[in-house]
């Protein structure tokens, strides 16, 4: 049996339908007038819910309970996923299109619970409090996870601009020339580049590179 919360939300959803519909001046009066009316008697039942007590540990406070003031009525999110490392626990729950203005998502924490409020996400909003977590958190983390749109791929960088600034810094070589052309480049490059320890290694490493060389040369 539906609760008079979700008849009220049910009566909403019907009230906005036949407004999209109507055409005649006083019948869309009439139901924007009813409209407002299950709107303002959905907020006050939303908000005398959240001022219920939910049942606490023993010496534990309850998250700050946010007031869902919204143009439509509030979804209690109760699908969610958790994962846990050795240092966080993540709670991951899925809303289509989350692209809302960072003041209407609200996210509050105490030490044992945690209060997330989504506002006026296509036409709704949406709540999340959890109370009597199992085990203490910290209050001053925020991990960011956003969920990619092809899965199973590998991102070597996390933007498209480092991606282009490494792949500038690597050495290029040109398939045509002599690869040890190619290195001589590159050992250019680190000896400009370095400092006097770093060149005095490199005319080390050519000068006895070069010894052998000769050497090779008078025993052939």
């Amino acid at each position: 049996m539906a609760s008079a919360l979700e008849e009220l939300q049910n009566d909403l959803e019907k009230v906005k339908a036949l407004l999209e519909k109507a055409t005649r001046k006083r019948v869309r009066d009439t139901l924007t007038a009813e409209k407002s009316k299950i709107e303002t008697e959905i907020k006050n039942k939303v908000q005398h819910k959240s001022q219920q007590k939910p049942e606490l540990l023993d010496n534990e406070k309850p998250a700050a309970v946010v007031a869902p003031i919204t143009t439509g009525y509030t979804v209690k999110i109760s699908n969610y996923a958790w994962d846990r490392s050795d240092k966080f626990v993540k709670i991951c729950t899925a809303l289509t299109g989350v692209q809302v203005p960072a003041e209407n998502v609200q996210v509050r924490f105490t030490e044992r619970s945690f209060d997330l409020l989504v506002e006026n996400l296509n036409g709704k909003s949406y709540s999340m409090i959890v109370n009597n977590l199992l085990k203490p958190i910290l209050t001053d983390t925020v991990l960011l996870l956003c969920r990619k749109k092809a899965e199973n791929t590998q991102w070597e960088y996390l933007t498209q601009v480092e991606k282009e600034c490494k792949e500038k810094e690597k050495p290029s070589y040109d398939a045509e020339t002599d690869p040890s052309e190619g290195l001589m480049s590159v050992l250019k490059k680190i000896y400009e580049n370095g400092d006097d320890d770093m060149k005095r290694t490199i005319n080390k490493a050519w000068v006895e590179s070069r010894e052998k060389q000769a050497k090779g040369d008078t025993e052939f």
